[in-house]
């Protein structure tokens, strides 16, 4: 009689275990998803906070342009168009992260290889790329089993 109590409750402890492995990865997998949509809302504002700067400070850099351009002609003197140069470097790199590809040249930078997703283990040198659900659990589980330290 104990041995069918004990079954049954061997096999509701399993389907239990089992439903929160499920919902833990689940968990997760909602976690990197909002991560991932955060991170595209942030750059969407980074985005549109350069092209709205950019406005500004095109107006500033053409009304400076035109007033250094006329003070030069007027003295005489080219020196007088030497700060056009670092606004016009301050106003290329606006344009390109507001319109042009910055963006997506630093993340392509920033994927490969000493990316910041990228896990090192001393012992025996192995790098491991923490993607999604999957790869988080087989870096955790091998970890786990190992006894290695990241937080070194």
């Amino acid at each position: 009689m104990g041995f069918v109590f004990s079954r049954s409750m061997n096999d509701s402890l399993k389907a239990q275990q089992e439903f929160m492995v499920m919902n833990s990865r689940l968990q997760l997998e909602r976690q990197l998803l909002m991560q991932n949509q955060m991170r595209e809302r942030q750059t969407a504002m980074q985005i549109a906070w350069t092209r709205e700067f950019l406005k500004y400070f095109g107006t500033f850099f053409g009304l400076a342009a035109v007033g250094l351009t006329a003070g030069a002609i007027k003295k005489k003197n080219p020196g007088v168009l030497l700060p056009i140069v670092p606004l016009s470097f301050i106003f290329a790199y606006q344009y390109d992260m507001g319109y042009g590809t910055l963006l997506q040249r630093i993340k392509g930078i920033a994927r490969f290889p000493n990316s910041v997703y990228f896990i090192e283990n001393n012992e025996n040198n192995t790098a491991y790329l923490i993607k999604n659900c999957k790869n988080i659990q087989t870096v955790r589980y091998f970890l786990l089993h190992t006894g290695a330290n990241i937080f070194k």
